[in-house]
């Protein structure tokens, strides 16, 4: 594991912008894991920049995005698909049929995660997969289990989970309850993976994380068994850890 120490948010989505932007740069038409949540936007706005200032082409990755809540159109303004097309996508010109995104609203949900399991290997794995890192440890949404999920499944999202996430939404209410998310074994199956994480509310659970015992009850804890992690956080975020 290699952890980037930043002065603050802007310098963390400055790293790891850079960092996703080498790896385009070494390989064009590299397939990116892809994360949503308040922590990535920065990153992307500097990908972004990167592009409109003509120092980096994404138009030929192709990218796979970690989740999607159940029950939710891609035209709903809280799904994933919709926040990508937001955030990135759109601002960027990417070609849509080069991206996914599970489909939350699948008539089956088993037969979907199937697919998408199949379709990120029919595309030759993720070369990047960028996560960010929830208060509970969990990565996508893969929540504190009794195990570690391989493929790409149905979950049911904790009370800690949908309480964070309840500020994007009118009432706790509106908040689905399930999602679909890349599995603990796709996730480790990316050839490299970045971690963002900033704030001083996210510091115990990153010395948990990677300080501490691998359990699927912290699922970010199985990181440390990857070979290739860069963990990039502001100084608030790694402000308890041992060094």
């Amino acid at each position: 594991m290699r952890f980037i120490r930043t002065n603050d948010y802007a310098a963390m989505s400055r790293k790891a912008a850079n960092i996703i932007a080498s790896q385009v740069i070494l390989k064009p038409d590299s397939v990116l894991g892809l994360a949503t949540g308040s922590t990535p936007i920065g990153t992307y706005d500097e990908l972004v920049r990167m592009v409109n200032a003509g120092d980096l082409d994404l138009s030929g990755v192709h990218t796979a995005n970690l989740d999607e809540y159940v029950g939710l159109t891609h035209d709903h303004d809280q799904s994933y698909h919709y926040f990508m097309n937001e955030h990135l996508f759109s601002r960027v010109g990417l070609d849509l049929s080069r991206t996914n995104v599970p489909d939350g609203v699948a008539a089956d949900p088993a037969a979907e995660c199937a697919r998408y399991d199949k379709l990120i290997q029919d595309l030759g794995g993720v070369d990047l997969q960028l996560l960010g890192l929830g208060h509970n440890g969990h990565i996508g949404f893969n929540e504190p289990q009794d195990d570690f999920p391989k493929g790409t499944h149905l979950v049911d999202l904790t009370e800690s989970t949908i309480n964070a996430n309840s500020r994007l939404f009118e009432k706790k209410e509106d908040v689905p309850r399930q999602a679909l998310t890349m599995g603990i074994g796709t996730i480790m199956a990316a050839r490299k993976i970045l971690v963002v994480v900033n704030g001083a509310g996210k510091a115990a659970i990153v010395k948990e994380a990677f300080c501490g015992p691998v359990t699927p009850q912290v699922p970010a804890s199985i990181l440390q068994f990857h070979p290739d992690v860069t963990i990039v956080g502001d100084a608030e975020a790694f402000s308890q850890l041992p060094f």
